[in-house]
This record gives C-alpha cells, structure tokens and sequence, in this order.
C-alpha cells in the first residue's frame, strides 16, 4: 500500500474522539474568549479537547497565535507576529485563577523573531499562575530558541514543575518533520535544561506515524535518556489537512503498549502511550508520578 492510500484509508475503529460539550466545556470556551487568550487545543486542533474541557484542563498558548516557524505536522497558523502582548501572562493567571487548577500547561508559537524567543514571557506567566494559585503545579512546554541558552536559563530559573521540550519525531525524519528545529539541538536544550536545574522534571514527546521505523523509535527513547529526560509521551499522527504530511503508518494499542513496556524498562519516570496521547494529555499525573519517582530513587540513594 502506497503512502497516499494510507493517508486516504478511514482512520481505524480506535481512533475516536469522545464529544462532550457539556457545561464545563462552554465555560472554558467562554473563559478563553473573554479573556482574549488562546488555547493549543484549539490552534493544533487537538483531539482530545472535549474530554480535557469537560475535566476543565486545558494547555494555555502564549505569545500569540502566529508561528514563525511551518512544521509539516502542525496546524499552527504560520508568518510574522506583529506584537507582544505584556499583559498576556497575568491573563493567562486570572484564566487559571478561574478554572481553579491544580496543574497549568503553557506552551507558546515559536518566536524566532524576538531576541529571547519569548521566555522571558514564560517566566512572567510562571510567576503570575504562582502569585495567584500558590499550590498549581506549573508545567511549560518550550520552544528550541534556536540554541540560546541564556533564554533556557530565563525560563528555568522561573522554577517550573516540569520543562517539557519535544523531539517530536527521531532523528532521520527530523528535518523533513520539523522547520528550523535540530534533534540534536533539542537534546541538548533537554540535557542543559537538568544541569541548570537536577530537581525539576524533563519531559518530552514522540509523534508516530510519519515514517519512522521501530528500532529508530527505541534509538529516540535511549537519546532522551541519554539527556537525562524524565517523562516521555507518544502518540499517533493525525494529519490535519491535505497540505500537510500524509499518514505513513497507524499504529494499533497493542503497539503503544509495547512502546511503554520500552521506555519504562529504559528509566523514563512516567510513560503515556496511547493513539491520541498528546504532549499535555493527563498532565497532572504526570508531575504527580515523576515526583514519586524521583522521592523513590532518593530514599534508594
């Protein structure tokens, strides 16, 4: 079967998506837009929106809503922002504030176009979520900033809960996969990101279906171990429009198993492996076992 009639196959029974837009749902949704802020679940077209909504969870997107950069997976809008918006961060912490949470996702666009690529933004919306919700854990999910390490350090010493940075895909697709981003660069940014801070959490995520082979999937896994990356998630590929790449491969739930099976017997504290597993999905058991884990590893130390 040729990679255009994969893309063209229907999606298998097990990819389905749960719609549930009940009350919880529309307040998000009504929170979000009154609050002018925007939502990767919404500009990613994420799939798991419904039920992550209805549980009132949701990963905040700073720094607009326009990426400089034109990843073919990702159903970002792409092109030159023409602003920065100061106030976002204390927004962002009132939207929060109001959705009483106990674990707040923020991730951003890629800002190529700002001399820190944004982190300073990262920090200021660390410490807002904290000043008004003391006891929410605060996970950042950044971009590569191109290599700048002095931006990596801005965003560490906010003192998040987990630094979550994605590979996205391994090493061979990645320069047909991603814009301007490097495997090796985004291993790196894992690997510093724990030296400047050993306590806080790495995380990363793996997207599968757009080429890659089995044994390059277990390479990936051991790259991030490598780099000292504590969390890692996998999920399937979705194509989000013809323009983007087509669908190579779906993989069964007996196949994430396995692949979890993998990556914790590599020493990942938490694996979430699943068809529509995001980066962000049950984030908060996420920072909740990789704590356990690291208490285990001290009291066996």
């Amino acid at each position: 079967m040729t990679r255009k009639e994969i893309a063209k196959q229907p999606k298998p029974d097990w990819i389905r998506i749960k719609l549930t837009t009940g009350e919880n749902y529309q307040d998000i949704k009504g929170m979000m837009r009154s609050k002018t802020l925007h939502t990767v679940c919404e500009e990613a077209r994420c799939p798991n929106i419904y039920e992550c909504w209805a549980n009132r969870t949701a990963t905040f997107m700073i720094l607009g809503d326009i990426c400089t950069r034109a990843c073919r997976f990702c159903a970002v809008n792409t092109g030159m922002p023409t602003e920065l918006d100061l106030q976002e961060p204390e927004r962002v912490a009132e939207a929060a504030e109001g959705m009483n949470l106990r674990h707040c996702v923020v991730t951003s666009v890629a800002r190529d176009d700002l001399k820190d690529g944004g982190a300073k933004i990262f920090a200021e919306t660390v410490a807002a979520i904290r000043r008004r919700l003391p006891l929410c854990s605060v996970e950042v999910l950044i971009p590569d900033f191109l290599g700048d390490q002095g931006s990596l350090q801005i965003v560490m010493d906010s003192n998040p809960d987990i630094l979550n940075h994605n590979i996205e895909t391994v090493e061979r697709m990645s320069d047909r996969v991603r814009a301007k981003a490097r495997y090796r660069r985004s291993l790196e940014l894992l690997r510093r990101a724990k030296e400047m801070k050993p306590n806080i959490p790495t995380k990363s995520s793996i997207m599968l279906g757009v080429g890659e082979e089995w044994d390059e999937i277990l390479q990936a896994m051991d790259d991030l171990r490598e780099a000292d990356c504590d969390i890692l998630t996998m999920g399937q590929y979705l194509q989000p429009s013809p323009q983007h790449l087509d669908v190579v491969k779906y993989y069964t739930p007996e196949e994430f198993v396995r692949l979890k099976e993998e990556g914790l017997k590599r020493g990942f504290s938490h694996v979430e492996s699943g068809p529509l597993v995001r980066s962000s999905y049950h984030a908060h058991e996420q920072v909740e076992s990789a704590a356990k884990t690291r208490e285990d590893r001290m009291a066996a130390n």
